[in-house]
């Protein structure tokens, strides 16, 4: 029987590295319109975006149970109901001017600061935080 041989090194090349942060199109507090998927065609506001891993939780979509035991004497056992995050390729902002969905452009202004525009309409697309 071969004898095991512990070797962090080699353990230490296994590690996977971390990603870059992924700049989103979306923001926390815009309107947006799903897509994709099964609830395609859904509208909502973004109420976290989390671009570590690419995703966005919508106002109304992708609605998760959780089963809440009751913590305290008298309090209620409960189940719980709030949205999970979507993948942000899912979702598309919407237009300001003619509420429908566009893609996204930034247009940097002579002072320097970076701003969202409408691909469809030309229209800038103010934060809503």
């Amino acid at each position: 029987m071969r004898r095991l041989v512990y070797r962090a090194s080699e353990r230490a090349k296994r590690r996977p590295e971390r990603r870059a942060r992924a700049r989103l199109h979306i923001t926390k507090g815009d309107l947006v319109v799903v897509i994709s998927g099964e609830e395609k065609g859904k509208r909502g506001k973004v109420l976290r975006a989390l671009p570590a891993k690419g995703r966005v939780v919508v106002e109304g979509v992708n609605i998760l149970k959780r089963h809440r035991r009751a913590r305290r004497e008298g309090e209620e056992s409960q189940i719980v109901e709030f949205p999970g995050p979507i993948a942000a390729s899912k979702v598309m902002l919407i237009d300001p001017k003619d509420d429908r969905p566009t893609r996204v452009r930034r247009r940097v202004d002579q002072d320097g600061t970076v701003e969202r525009v409408a691909a469809r309409s030309g229209e800038p697309i103010p934060r809503n935080r």
